[in-house]
C-alpha cells in the first residue's frame, strides 16, 4: 500500500491511468490530517497500517475488495489541464459519471464548491468535492490531487463496499460522535455492486472519448 502512494511520476509526464491492487488493507490519512485522527489501537486489532497519502482530503479506509482505486495522470501540456485546482477535477467525474452509466448505474456530478459538512474534514467519503460522483445523492467516486511543476496526479476511488460502522469505529472519537459519525456516513456515501472488469473497460473508454 505504502508503495503504491510513493510512486513516481517520470521526468517527462504523459497521460497515464494507473489501475492500483493493493494487497492488503490500510487507513489512509490526507496530507494535512495528524496523526491522532485515526484510534491507533483500533487500527491495530483489525491488522491495519495508518498510512498517509500527499493529496489531500479526509480519511480513507483502503482494501482489495471494497475499493476500486484508480490514478490519472495528466501533464500540464494535456488538454485536460486546468489550472484551478477545483474545476480540474470536473472531467475526471464525468468521466466516471460516463462509464457508471455504461454498468446501468446513473450518477451525478457535483460541480460546486467543496461542502465539508459535520464530517468532510475527517472523511473522505463524507464531504462533497468538485468532480465526485454520488448515486441518488450519496457518494460513490471520491476524488483528490496532488500538483507538481510537470503534471497533476489524481486519485480516486469508487466504492464497491461501504461499511460505515467500521470506518467510524477507527476514528479517534468518544463514542457517542462515532455513533453519530456513522449514522452520518450511512447516508452520506454508499456502495456500488459492479464487476470490477466491467467498471474499469468502461472507465478506459469513457477517459478517452471527448464528451
Amino acid at each position: 500500500m505504502r508503495a503504491l502512494h510513493g510512486i513516481r511520476v517520470g521526468s517527462r509526464p504523459r497521460r497515464e491511468l494507473w489501475i492500483m491492487r493493493p494487497v492488503a488493507g490500510a487507513v489512509v490519512l490526507g496530507s494535512g490530517q495528524r496523526p491522532g485522527t485515526v484510534d491507533a489501537a483500533a487500527a491495530r486489532q483489525r491488522n491495519l497500517p495508518i498510512l498517509r497519502r500527499r493529496s489531500g482530503g479526509g480519511v480513507v479506509l483502503v482494501s482489495p475488495v471494497d475499493l476500486l482505486w484508480v490514478d490519472v495522470v495528466i501533464p500540464r501540456d494535456d488538454p485536460l489541464w486546468h489550472p484551478d485546482a477545483g474545476r480540474a477535477f470536473v472531467w475526471l467525474g464525468r468521466a466516471w459519471q460516463r462509464a457508471l452509466a455504461e454498468c446501468g448505474i446513473a450518477g451525478e456530478v457535483h460541480e460546486g464548491a467543496y461542502e465539508a459538512g459535520r464530517w468532510g474534514s475527517l472523511v473522505c467519503y463524507a464531504g462533497r468535492g468538485p468532480g465526485e460522483v454520488f448515486v441518488e445523492g450519496r457518494k460513490v467516486v471520491g476524488l483528490s490531487q496532488r500538483r507538481s511543476r510537470t503534471c497533476a496526479r489524481f486519485q480516486s476511488g469508487l466504492l464497491r463496499r461501504w461499511d460505515p460502522a467500521e470506518l467510524a469505529d477507527l476514528c479517534a472519537l468518544a463514542q457517542p460522535e462515532r455513533r453519530a459519525l456513522a449514522r452520518d456516513l450511512a447516508e452520506s456515501a454508499a456502495g456500488v455492486a459492479v464487476a470490477e472488469d466491467r467498471m474499469l473497460g468502461a472507465l478506459s473508454v469513457a477517459l478517452t472519448t471527448r464528451e
